[in-house]
């Protein structure tokens, strides 16, 4: 069933809109968890929206832009307020500058939904607070409504659509703009588990090689913002060597990482990467936006076979690093 009830309270402020559909409300909850499920109903269908950023947990932020027939583009952001799993999501939601700036010429409204089972499946109550009446006139006037409409009006597809975004899919790569792409893939093992594995050199020693025949004889992990991490692999067979180095921008566990990554000896900028873990039923849902110097930067870096690799370290993840025995070992020394 699509979207069930519209309504409008002038009094209260208030824009309601309930949705029932015939799935569980795991897979009702996850559209809204997942941005690559997310951004295909989240625009109206001739506005189609993007998100560049979805932590989506309490003081987490999406950010995201919707595109029109004619290319121009309107950008919008979302601060989370609470996030209870399956149950509520509450964010702050505003428009913001190409730049990602919160646009304050422009109403910040409240959107609440909350997620319960029904006898035929599972239902969102999603309701937007408008700061005045004056501001709720406004945004109606702008096609708020019927552009919700329309949006939401997508979901029946996206929620049946579960082969695309089934747990077991090997890592996928989505280019998102000339100089963003996102990587993701869901990780059998819990958002705690996964974020050791990524921040503890031991356990990433053990998965993060690539393809086989390699190993990784430096691991320096950066532990705080500001510190510096440095990685290095070496071919079993002594046929090469190569590394990458960074500093650590931003970290708020177990959520979100960001780094910015260059390769050991060269010039020039490197890239910076935001990764974003997200519990959903069949683990974690792991998300990285890479943002390269160039689109000439990007396609030479996608050639070189890196999601196949990724895949291949994200298998060994789940296989040897996230098994009981490597997670309850007591980290080693870096060597």
């Amino acid at each position: 069933m699509p979207i069930t009830s519209v309504s409008s309270d002038v009094e209260a402020f208030t824009l309601t809109v309930i949705g029932d559909y015939p799935v569980p409300v795991e897979r009702l909850w996850e559209a809204w968890a997942d941005s690559r499920q997310l951004e295909r109903f989240w625009g109206p269908e001739t506005w189609p929206a993007t998100f560049t950023r979805h932590d989506m947990a309490a003081g987490g932020r999406s950010q995201y832009y919707m595109t029109g027939p004619d290319g121009s583009t309107s950008h919008g952001w979302w601060r989370f307020v609470a996030v209870e799993p399956r149950r509520l999501i509450d964010v702050e939601d505003g428009f913001a500058h190409e730049d990602g700036r919160p646009n304050d010429d422009m109403p910040t409204m409240r959107m609440v939904l909350t997620f319960e089972q029904t006898s035929t499946g599972s239902r969102f109550n999603n309701v937007t607070s408008f700061p005045s009446l004056e501001a709720m006139e406004r945004l109606v006037e702008m096609g708020m409504v019927e552009g919700l409409k329309s949006a939401l009006g997508q979901m029946d597809d996206v929620l049946a659509d579960l082969a695309r975004f089934a747990a077991g899919r090997a890592t996928e790569t989505q280019i998102l703009s000339d100089t963003q792409v996102r990587i993701s893939r869901v990780i059998r093992g819990a958002i705690d588990q996964v974020w050791r594995a990524h921040d503890e050199a031991n356990l990433l020693q053990r998965w993060l090689l690539g393809p086989d025949g390699w190993t990784m004889p430096v691991c320096e992990v950066a532990s705080q913002v500001g510190d510096s991490y440095r990685y290095e692999w070496e071919a079993e067979d002594g046929s090469g060597r190569f590394g990458f180095e960074g500093e650590l921008l931003e970290s708020e566990p177990p959520h979100r990482a960001v780094t910015t990554e260059r390769m050991i000896g060269t010039e020039g900028p490197g890239t910076v990467n935001e990764m974003t873990l997200t519990p959903v039923a069949a683990g974690t849902l792991l998300t990285i936006v890479i943002t390269y110097p160039s689109a000439e930067v990007r396609d030479m870096v996608l050639g070189t076979g890196m999601t196949d690799g990724m895949e291949r370290s994200y298998a060994r993840l789940e296989d040897e690093a996230l098994a009981p025995a490597s997670l309850n070992a007591s980290p080693e020394s870096t060597p």
